[in-house]
C-alpha cells in the first residue's frame, strides 16, 4: 500500500494553501467537501482524465488542505477544516463564500 503523505499542522503554509485553492477545479473540489461533507474520488464528475484529478488530489493533500484515506481501493477525503481555521482563521470560509461552481460533466451535456 502507497503511503499518502499529509503534512502535520505546523507545516501547512498559507502559500500552499492559497496555491491549492487558486485552481478552478480544486477549488470546486473543497466546495463539494464544505457543503457534502466526506466523498470518495470517484464522487467527483469533472470532464477531465483520471491522472490530472489524481493530481489535483495529491495537491490539496500536500498542502494540507484535505485528508486522504483509503477504504480497500477507494480514497475517502474530507476537509482539514479545524486545522485551516486554527491557522488562517476565516480563510476557508471568505473562499468558499466568494466561489462559484463549476458545471459538472453531466450538467455540461445537459445544457448542450
Amino acid at each position: 500500500m502507497r503511503f499518502l503523505f499529509h503534512p502535520e499542522q505546523k507545516h501547512i503554509s498559507l502559500a500552499g494553501v492559497l496555491y491549492a485553492l487558486g485552481d478552478p477545479v480544486r477549488l470546486e473540489i473543497v466546495r463539494q467537501l464544505a457543503t457534502k461533507g466526506e466523498q470518495c474520488c470517484a464522487d467527483f464528475d469533472f470532464a477531465i482524465a483520471k491522472s490530472t484529478m489524481s493530481n489535483h488530489f495529491k495537491i490539496l493533500r500536500e498542502s494540507g488542505v484535505v485528508w486522504t484515506r483509503k477504504e480497500g481501493t477507494q480514497h475517502i477525503n474530507s476537509l482539514r477544516r479545524e486545522d485551516l481555521e486554527q491557522l488562517f482563521p476565516g480563510l476557508l470560509d471568505v473562499v468558499l463564500r466568494s466561489a462559484q461552481p463549476l458545471l459538472s460533466q453531466e450538467s455540461m451535456l445537459k445544457s448542450r
